[in-house]
């Protein structure tokens, strides 16, 4: 008929005759679907097939029907019973359960070479192996990839399980999962659902299946006709679903339509009863011909692969009566039967049902040659076994680390953000207290918010005292945390969990911030959130996720998700509000920023072959690049004679870093109020120079080590007796009146001292017009300082810089806050204080300023020492908060008498003029950096985006052991880092 029309046409209507034809044509196409099993070279694959299939018996035919479940963590009795199988059967096919990698692996490889047609191996990967295997990778749970909006890291997430399962020998995913999560009490699909609005769990399901199909394996959309929308395990019995064709239609079957279209390589059928689809009341749908030949093949149009869902399920095995459970739902049109109840009783009735005609050979041939196709585009034509070495290694990469940690990142939704609580800004103004609900794990949580900022955790047996010992804070972080074993765990709020949630909000004295690390649905259980001040939802408690979400909190990143399902009256489907990013350090691995992690690892070796040349006792080590730190470790013993290892959170005497780290900020401060100019000269500065040799030296050419200044003067000689023992005319041995600097225990310096201090500055002479390294005038500068801004110089650098910056580990006098053992010593003196030098600053003339110099006394841990210098990389900003311009930062960051041979900055030390020098020779000119005297390190560099900070006590137990100075171990590390940067990030 329609040629008939279409010739008429042409004849009246010759010119638009063209124009019609196309027309038609697009729509044929549009509606055409293409074979998803069908391989590039299609000739080939249709020989092979057509072979294969041409050289088996009826037996071997019936045999790849089938796809048994074994299990590799009883290899030995399952290796017995599947090889019958295989030489009694002719089976098609394995879906592997419980387990392990290699002992799947090695039990694949036995099996397949019994096997005459290789077998199509499949996995429930849903969010990778580790859904079944134990030493494997598992990546978020679907409803936790439904609140990304990335199709990038859901496409890669998708390669990425599909490599694996290639890797190890499966060929087909049974994934991903497209049911549509629209009841919160649904037993069994729950978490591994992408959420409840169809058309987004289409388009995730789409990019997961893009990716597998990418690394060449099969996937399976499931479970038709959809099992979101059910209150019952089809495990366990036979789900109703009672809709309606149209809310059928545009809900539970869009997703397979969107994915038949698209390319689905394959679909399970579930065990569900849907009259509107089968006409039946009782028919599970696997069983029913109405659902799959007719709805799935003629209206959805999938020519793909169609397997059952598992025969041995009790969803199914109750409604046949006594007809066989397989051969009914072959009958119905599944090619493939999963793990049929009775493989003995089941292959005999398909043996018999074939010779009585029952199973007609065009219906054999037509599933057994599409189960042939999928093999042949699984690449089984061209088997090989899996190779075993590097199978573990090769399952658990780092890639798929990172690939989690960007996940989270885009998935952890905001729901709730009053007054801008999130992310945290303002430290300076903030006492945070952290409190604990739930029954899992919350360290990494815990630990990852102490990174930030000073945040204690605090508990109680009862609500009462609890509320008694948050009075003292003004922030309040609650971590809800339940157990991330599975995604069928139940998540809940107790009632007492509910309550103390009640009565915590309701204080007056703080903001509250709720993390949740459970599933979305579990914000059912609080009735209002109207006194949370922050609410997230973080999804799942794994250790990645609790530290991205301590990340988020502080502003590392922006929060971009959006909540898949309606998780509370308040918080819909799609909620999720947006946060700024901080530019606060984030925590990664060296992958993410450009790094090499095997040649990174050199800094291992380098760092022990300092402690085994005895060059210092122990050390910390901090990498970083582009906001994220990637290498952060400590090494060796606070001395060689202790019990305990260096930690992390100890803190170093910093010497010099004292210098850039907290003098040279407020110099910067200063300069932008106009409070000091470069080309102010000490005269200027300081009255008692008026008329010194000394007055003329410019703020400029003292910063930069050109201002003719001695190196150093060794005020405490004068201090010693005739036995270079302290004298008692200038020394106490416990504090009274006019004796109250503290250089040491039970060593109290004269007040007046401080005087003589500066007088013997006054009488300096100048030296010779060249470079020369000098801390003088760093007693001149704080001393400045602290008469300008009428305040100490350890207080000024702890208000405008260490609390704004979350530097909480950074302070003069540790003593007076830490615990002696969170500090390392620094030397045996036998010269001057004749003791253990812990918690006193090195130094000998910052000792006698009571422990704070302008060139000495800073104590702190190199991630303290990092946020500083990245603060620096970010022109002055960090944590939401600008602490000096960028244009000062430039200022200072500049060698100006680089033609006279001096390469300092302003304060700042820079890179070498020639060999030798400060670094490995490998930094840019932009870089800047310091070192100090007790064996501390660090450097920036503007173009790689480079943060390294080594810190350590080499002067223990004597300072005149130069070792560390001498080997250049601290620069041979930074060309390490350097050399460890893959070719294509290097600047």
């Amino acid at each position: 008929m329609l040629r008939k029309l279409l010739s008429i046409f042409i004849l009246k209507r010759p010119g638009k005759a063209l124009v019609l034809f196309l027309a038609i044509c697009c729509v044929f196409y549009s509606n055409a679907q293409e074979d998803p099993l069908q391989s590039v070279d299609s000739l080939q694959q249709a020989g092979w097939v057509n072979q294969r299939y041409a050289s088996m018996s009826p037996e071997q035919r019936i045999g790849q029907l089938f796809m048994v479940m074994a299990t590799s963590d009883r290899p030995e009795a399952e290796l017995q019973k599947i090889s019958r199988w295989i030489r009694d059967y002719h089976i098609g096919g394995l879906i592997f359960s419980t387990g392990g990698p290699v002992r799947q692996a090695r039990m694949t490889n036995r099996l397949q070479q019994l096997s005459s047609t290789p077998l199509l191996i499949g996995m429930d990967a849903e969010w990778g192996l580790a859904m079944r295997l134990d030493s494997t990778f598992a990546y978020p749970w679907n409803t936790t990839l439904g609140a990304i909006e990335d199709s990038t890291l859901l496409e890669q997430i998708g390669y990425r399980i599909g490599e694996q399962a290639k890797r190890l020998g499966v060929h087909i995913n049974f994934a991903p999962v497209v049911d549509i999560n629209t009841n919160p009490d649904n037993p069994i699909i729950g978490n591994r659902s992408f959420g409840e609005d169809p058309e987004k769990v289409s388009w995730h399901a789409r990019l997961m299946m893009k990716g597998m199909q990418r690394a060449g394996i099969l996937s399976c959309a499931k479970h038709f006709p959809g099992h979101g929308d059910t209150a019952v395990d089809s495990h366990k019995a036979l789900p109703q679903i009672l809709f309606e064709r149209q809310r059928l239609d545009s809900v539970e079957l869009l997703p397979f339509r969107r994915l038949s279209k698209q390319g689905l390589s394959s679909v399970m059928i579930a065990h569900l009863n849907v009259p509107a689809l089968t006409g039946s009341e009782t028919e599970p749908t696997s069983l029913s011909s109405r659902m799959i030949e007719t709805v799935l093949k003629e209206q959805l149009g999938f020519k793909g692969l169609i397997l059952t869902d598992a025969l041995n399920m009790k969803g199914v095995t109750g409604y046949t009566g006594e007809k066989n459970t397989s051969l009914t739902a072959f009958l119905a049109g599944n090619d493939m039967l999963l793990m049929p109840p009775d493989l003995d009783q089941d292959f005999p009735v398909f043996l018999e049902a074939y010779k009585n005609g029952t199973i007609s050979e065009a219906r054999l041939e037509r599933s057994v040659k599409k189960i042939l196709k999928a093999k042949y585009k699984a690449g089984l034509h061209q088997i090989k076994p899996i190779a075993i070495p590097g199978l573990f290694a090769d399952l658990n990469q780092p890639a798929d680390s990172l690939l989690y940690e960007k996940t989270m990142e885009g998935a952890i939704t905001v729901l709730q953000n009053k007054v801008d609580i999130l992310g945290i800004k303002r430290l300076e103004n903030k006492k945070i207290a952290y409190v604990k609900l739930g029954d899992a794990p919350h360290l990494p949580f815990l630990e990852r918010l102490q990174q930030y900022a000073d945040v204690t955790e605090v508990s109680a047996n009862d609500i009462a005292s609890l509320s008694r010992k948050l009075e003292e804070f003004n922030l309040v972080i609650i971590g809800m945390h339940q157990s991330n074993e599975s995604p069928w765990k139940k998540h809940a709020f107790t009632e007492k969990e509910r309550f103390w949630l009640e009565e915590i909000s309701r204080m007056r004295s703080s903001n509250v911030i709720l993390t949740v690390f459970a599933r979305p649905y579990i914000l059912r259980d609080i009735l209002s959130y109207e006194n949370i001040d922050g609410l997230v939802m973080a999804y799942q408690n794994s250790k990645i996720a609790q530290q991205t979400a301590a990340e988020m909190l502080f502003g590392v990143f922006p929060a971009r998700g959006k909540l898949p399902v309606s998780a509370h009256s308040s918080f819909p489907a799609g909620s999720g509000l947006q946060t700024a990013g901080l530019k606060r350090l984030g925590y990664s691995i060296p992958e993410r920023v450009g790094f090499d992690r095997y040649k990174l690892a050199r800094v291992d070796s380098l760092v022990q072959d300092g402690l085994d040349s005895l060059m210092f006792p122990g050390a910390q080590v901090l990498i970083s690049r582009k906001g994220q730190v990637v290498y952060h470790k400590a090494f060796g013993k606070p001395a060689y004679d202790a019990e305990g290892g260096v930690k992390l959170t100890d803190v170093y005497d910093l010497a010099s870093l004292t210098k850039i780290l907290a003098t040279l900020p407020l110099l910067m401060q200063m300069e932008e109020r106009g409070q000091i100019r470069l080309n102010a000269t000490f005269g200027d500065l300081s009255p008692e120079l008026a008329e010194s040799e000394l007055k003329n030296v410019t703020v400029l050419k003292a910063l930069s080590h050109y201002g003719r200044l001695p190196s150093w003067i060794a005020f405490y000689l004068d201090t010693l007796g005739k036995n270079r023992q302290p004298s008692s005319e200038f020394y106490r041995n416990k504090s009274e009146a006019g004796f109250s600097i503290k250089v040491a225990e039970r060593l109290y310096l004269t007040d007046a001292y401080k005087d003589s201090i500066y007088d013997r500055i006054a009488r300096q002479s100048l030296k010779s017009n060249r470079y020369r390294y000098s801390d003088v005038a760093y007693y001149v500068f704080k001393k400045y300082i602290e008469e300008t801004l009428q305040k100490p110089l350890n207080l000024l650098a702890d208000e405008a810089l260490y609390k704004p910056l979350g530097a909480s580990r950074t302070l003069f006098n540790p003593l007076k806050t830490l615990p002696k053992e969170e500090i390392i010593p620094t030397e045996l003196d036998n010269y001057y204080r004749y003791q253990k030098i812990q918690g006193y600053v090195h130094d000998m003339g910052a000792a006698m300023q009571g422990g704070v110099g302008g060139h000495a006394g800073l104590f702190s841990n190199a991630n303290d020492v990092a946020k500083i210098m990245q603060m620096y990389l970010q022109g002055g900003y960090y944590g939401g908060s600008r602490l000096i311009e960028s244009r000062t930062v430039e200022k200072f960051n500049k060698c100006y008498f680089c033609d006279k041979n001096v390469r300092r900055g302003v304060g700042f030390d820079k890179p070498q003029l020639e060999d030798p020098g400060p670094t490995c020779g490998c930094v840019s000119r932009k870089s800047f950096g310091h070192s100090g005297f007790t064996g501390t390190y660090t450097w920036a560099d503007p173009e790689t985006e480079i943060v390294y900070v080594f810190l350590s006590n080499r002067t223990y137990p004597s300072s005149t052991n130069t070792l560390l100075i001498r080997s250049g171990l601290r620069t041979r590390i930074q060309q390490a880092i350097y050399d460890s940067l893959i070719s294509s990030e290097q600047n």
